[in-house]
């Protein structure tokens, strides 16, 4: 393949990566947007809940670096490349799955149960990328912080209320 169509291809799937992980992150959005403004604020909140505005740019920077992070498996390639993207995948409709559970049909019990198959999915996606870029897996950690972040928030949450 020539350099200039490897460029291309290069470009081309971290465009795919980043649209995957923003529309997740855009769908998520838009179920979020119907709970917050009344639902969520009438829930009781642990210790150390953030503010409201501080959700959308720590997601939106999460995404960002998930996006770089299955690009560079992608683009490292090699054996096991293909199983790793879908542990990706995986987890990323997981994540998904969580915001619909807790924002869009407003079970906090459900989704705590939920995000801890996120989490482990995370660390799963994390060693599996770890297998083929260590920069691609330390980029998994500040999202595999956050959701233990967001575990515990659940948690208080459920216990809470």
């Amino acid at each position: 393949m020539s350099m200039r169509r490897r460029l291309s291809a290069r470009v081309i799937a971290f465009l795919i990566s980043l649209a995957a992980s923003l529309g997740v992150s855009a769908i998520g959005g838009r179920i979020t947007a119907t709970s917050v403004g009344d639902w969520y604020q009438a829930l009781a909140k642990p210790p150390l809940n953030p503010p409201d505005w501080i959700f959308a740019p720590v997601w939106i920077t999460l995404y960002v670096l998930m996006a770089v992070a299955a690009w560079r498996v992608w683009d490292h390639g090699g054996a096991g490349a293909a199983r790793a993207l879908r542990i990706y995948a995986l987890q990323l409709a997981l994540n998904l799955g969580w915001t619909c559970l807790f924002f869009g049909l407003r079970q906090p019990a459900l989704a705590l149960i939920e995000i801890a198959i996120l989490l482990a999915a995370i660390l799963w996606a994390t060693a599996a990328f770890r297998a083929h870029d260590r920069i691609a897996a330390w980029l998994l950690a500040p999202y595999g912080l956050w959701v233990g972040f967001a575990t515990y928030l659940n948690f208080g949450i459920v216990s809470l209320n």
